[in-house]
């Protein structure tokens, strides 16, 4: 493709991240130990580009955590001719099956997958059951005690507002923790074999390192009754880390969507 005009592109991903390192690039170990989600798709840019490729992610998904609409932005010498719809194909049949590409567009002047995002989406799946169920292991946190997903959404409303979050995780950069949560709440996911399934769907303007998992860690102590839904206002009015319950694993966590402003979702003429 030597010789074309590069052309930005945004790119919405589906990823089961089970064996990945996060998002994020990391150190190459052997055997490819500490392969992320962002080297898999730089790699398979590369091949189609005969050169590096840098791709930006809109949220640095941890370990293990999953996305069904992560949102990239990269460059790359495509000619129009080809078609967007045949660089979609391209690197998804280049890409690992645990790895896809699910939409992809010419991207507005400027645009950046991370600094443009207005609105951030996560779900967490937790099984409550009173035994494991073995194929969801890597898919939902499974939780034994019963729980009150009444009491937990006392709790989880709330979170909804403009509140610093000290208490439940720690800022990207900089020592800012205020954020905006626009809805929290817990819903039933359907019923599974001799249990059921709660998701916990939370949106806000950006959120903090580990802050949904500490959430729910937190919320899972006020359904079980370690917790009053007092106790959880005043651990999150307490803006201290040491407040916060254990986090949830991570293999519960999904990100499910990520918004912007109408200008930056338009594609150029």
């Amino acid at each position: 493709m030597a010789g074309e005009a590069a052309r930005s592109f945004r790119a919405t991903v589906q990823y089961d991240g089970t064996a990945y390192y996060g998002f994020q690039r990391q150190r190459r170990g052997p055997d490819r130990e500490g392969v992320s989600i962002q080297q898999e798709l730089e790699e398979a840019l590369a091949r189609l580009a005969g050169h590096p490729v840098r791709v930006t992610g809109a949220g640095r998904t941890d370990t293990g955590v999953h996305a069904l609409g992560q949102v990239v932005g990269f460059t790359i010498e495509w000619p129009k001719g080809r078609g967007d719809a045949a660089l979609l194909r391209a690197l998804n049949s280049s890409l690992p099956p645990d790895i896809a590409i699910s939409a992809l567009s010419e991207a507005p002047p400027g645009f950046h997958p991370r600094f443009d995002a207005r609105r951030r989406t996560y779900e967490y799946r937790l099984l409550n059951a009173p035994v494991r169920q073995p194929l969801l292991r890597q898919r939902a946190w499974h939780v034994a005690a019963t729980l009150d997903e009444a009491r937990m959404n006392a709790a989880a409303a709330l979170l909804v507002g403009v509140h610093d979050f000290a208490t439940f995780g720690r800022p990207p950069a900089g020592d800012n923790t205020v954020r905006e949560v626009y809805s929290a709440e817990w819903r039933g996911g359907g019923e599974t074999d001799d249990g059921r399934m709660l998701v916990f769907r939370i949106c806000a303007n950006a959120f903090l390192f580990r802050m949904v998992r500490s959430l729910v860690g937190s919320l899972r102590k006020v359904g079980d009754g370690s917790w009053s839904v007092d106790d959880f206002a005043d651990a999150l009015s307490a803006r201290d880390r040491q407040r916060s319950a254990a986090a949830a694993p991570a293999h519960g966590l999904y990100l499910i969507a990520v918004e912007y402003d109408t200008q930056a979702t338009q594609s150029p003429d």
